[in-house]
């Protein structure tokens, strides 16, 4: 009997948190939209002005915007997944040269992580109905932002280097935005 009784708060706690999960999902796209507003907040308070300096030197990476155009909802949040966590592996190293304002990129790193734990948590494990095209999309994304890494690896992640990848990153959020305010 004592064994019974401890069960029902494991239970109690399993069908708020499951509860809590499946409210936050049916919200996902309002606080993609929030998660996405403070992030592009944090990108420019992280650094100054694009330096006059770097405008030479620009770079076209090419988002693969079909990424964002799929058909089922739940492809566009693995999507979305995906580019976050390229993001947050780009933004997690070498910035010493940036001369960026650490807090700000701290809070960026902590947001694009909470999303990326809120898309997982959210995205539904039966995806095999469209796992061609999401394999085809994983590969243009992995593409497109390697050669962000590339660019900055063969800069040697000098301060142009970075305020062009971040402009890139802006430019990326903001397409993401586009969509989710769409949906």
């Amino acid at each position: 009997i004592m064994n019974v009784f401890g069960l029902i708060p494991i239970g109690l706690i399993l069908l708020c948190t499951t509860t809590i999960s499946s409210l936050q999902c049916n919200h996902l796209p309002l606080q993609q939209r929030k998660m996405i507003e403070n992030s592009l907040q944090l990108l420019d308070k992280m650094g100054k002005k694009f330096p006059q300096q770097c405008l030479r030197e620009k770079m076209s990476f090419r988002f693969p915007e079909q990424v964002l155009k799929p058909r089922q909802k739940e492809a566009f949040k693995v999507a979305i997944e995906e580019i976050f966590q390229h993001i947050f592996y780009i933004f997690s190293k070498n910035l010493t040269l940036a001369a960026w304002d650490g807090t700000a990129i701290e809070q960026f790193q902590n947001g694009l992580y909470q999303q990326i734990e809120q898309l997982e948590a959210c995205v539904t494990k039966k995806q095999t109905h469209y796992f061609h095209s999401k394999e085809v999309n994983r590969l243009k994304l992995k593409k497109y932002f390697q050669k962000i890494d590339c660019f900055l690896k063969d800069k040697q992640h000098n301060l142009c280097s970075w305020e062009i990848s971040r402009a890139e990153m802006r430019r990326c959020l903001q397409l993401i935005d586009k969509v989710v305010r769409k949906l």
